[in-house]
């Protein structure tokens, strides 16, 4: 096995700090969630609360990802973790001064500010999630970034491993109050640990000597569209990302709406956190022997599988079949994001990698917010009532059952098959084929002085 070539120590430092903001972001993700659903008994709601996440995510992807590029990555890391901190005292201080009665009214105004300041929490700290992979970019050799981009999706496994339990357990006691204050303290750990990191590039290529001229601070949203479009199938790739997102809205919509109609809020955080390991297990496994030569057909196979789980898993109400499932989902999931950033790595040219990776997140997350706006209320008028007491219950409620957990269940079915004909189609089409060429042809990206980190100390002084 081949080691990871680079800068480790400070990646691995980094990959800390990121756990322990993530933490924060999922338990408070996770526990507003829960929180919404068990005080409202609304999944209306509870679809909104995920809109608001993926609009937030859709909107703020191309900005976020310009102050990556054009200013220090740690930097942006350390006011990421500021701005949510803000955000988290904010709803604190509503939840301790409102009566609890208000958050039991799925159209109070106060729930919805702290729903709104909490998501808000949680979406500053994307700016991490564009950062980290340009930072593998700068710290890791090119020969082995899949495996860095392995260890990245085991650290998400750990932050759900230990969010879904956490936020289960503690909305469980004592509603919102302890996830906010752990997410407080845990944040001020966060800020004072980066401070003491300092990136210095493993090997750094300056091309500004060939003509390459610094990168301009905009968003320059036209310029980041031309160098997607000039990499063969890469606008094919973010396509393709955009519509299995906008059938995994379905997910974020009803998963946990589905899963709280068949066991507790205990029972299900506990199960999370075990489902979790499936992350760890996929990532560690990337990490140890990589991706194919090939990720792009590696990539599309993964999404053919995961497909195929979501069509399996609902068609029984059982707990065990879902968390069957939903471990398979696991255990793949940090091959396909590992195999996405490796592509992105290695054909999209360094300066431009922040203002890609943020691209692609706001292409790619502009289809979920209309499926969870969407499918939330189809599901409550629509979907429960048709496999509770109408058409569908009479005419399949006899082996696939009836109630509110089936309704939600034919809908994850319908959303399995979609996602699995639009896999099988673009495994046989022209333009993975031609990016798959052109990837596997494609030299390293050339990083220019002027963008990153320590690039930034030699070009212009900054730190």
């Amino acid at each position: 096995m081949a080691v990871i070539r680079g800068d480790r120590a400070t990646f691995h430092q980094l990959l800390v700090n990121t756990l322990l903001v993530s933490v924060v972001n999922y338990t408070v993700w996770f526990a507003i969630t829960f929180y919404v659903y068990l005080e409202t008994r609304s999944v209306f709601a509870t679809g909104v609360v995920s809109g608001i996440f993926l609009v937030m995510t859709a909107v703020t992807g191309i900005w976020f990802g310009s102050l990556v590029d054009h200013h220090s990555k740690t930097v942006m890391m350390q006011v990421s973790a500021v701005a949510s901190f803000l955000c988290y005292a904010a709803a604190f201080g509503i939840y301790q001064s409102v009566p609890r009665e208000e958050f039991k009214d799925p159209a109070s105004v106060p729930l919805w500010a702290l729903i709104v300041l909490l998501m808000v929490g949680v979406i500053v700290g994307n700016i991490r999630t564009i950062a980290l992979p340009t930072l593998v970019t700068v710290l890791i050799e090119e020969g082995t970034r899949d495996k860095a981009n392995g260890l990245v999706g085991t650290t998400s496994g750990v932050s759900f491993l230990v969010t879904s339990v956490i936020s289960g357990i503690l909305v469980a006691i004592g509603g919102m109050f302890w996830v906010l204050v752990m997410a407080l303290a845990v944040l001020v750990a966060a800020v004072v640990h980066l401070s003491f990191v300092r990136v210095v590039p493993a090997a750094v290529r300056v091309s500004a000597a060939a003509g390459v001229p610094p990168a301009k601070r905009t968003v320059d949203l036209r310029g980041t569209i031309r160098v997607v479009g000039e990499v063969p199938g890469l606008t094919a790739l973010i396509l393709f990302s955009t519509f299995n997102n906008f059938l995994g809205g379905v997910y974020m919509a009803l998963m946990d709406a589905y899963g709280l109609s068949l066991v507790s809020v205990q029972t299900w955080g506990l199960l999370w956190g075990a489902l979790s390991a499936g992350l760890i297990v996929g990532g560690l496994c990337v990490a140890r022997t990589g991706l194919s030569s090939n990720p792009v057909r590696l990539l599309l196979l993964v999404n053919v599988v995961l497909w195929t789980v979501t069509v399996l898993f609902p068609l029984h109400a059982s707990i065990v079949l879902l968390g069957a499932g939903m471990l398979v989902y696991m255990v793949l999931v940090p091959y396909a994001e590992a195999a996405e950033q490796t592509i992105l790595q290695k054909v999209v040219p360094y300066e431009r990698q922040g203002r890609v990776f943020g691209f692609a997140q706001s292409v790619e997350q502009a289809a979920s917010p209309l499926t969870a706006f969407l499918i939330a209320p189809i599901a409550q008028f629509v979907f429960i009532p048709f496999m509770t007491d109408g058409a569908g219950a009479r005419a399949i409620g006899g082996w696939f059952g009836t109630g509110a957990d089936r309704g939600m269940a034919l809908v994850f079915v319908l959303t399995g098959v979609i996602g699995l004909i639009a896999s099988l189609v673009a495994l046989r089409s022209g333009p993975y084929r031609r990016l798959s060429h052109h990837f596997m042809a494609a030299p390293a990206p050339v990083r220019s002085a002027g963008d990153g980190d320590a690039v930034e100390v030699a070009a212009t002084g900054e730190r």
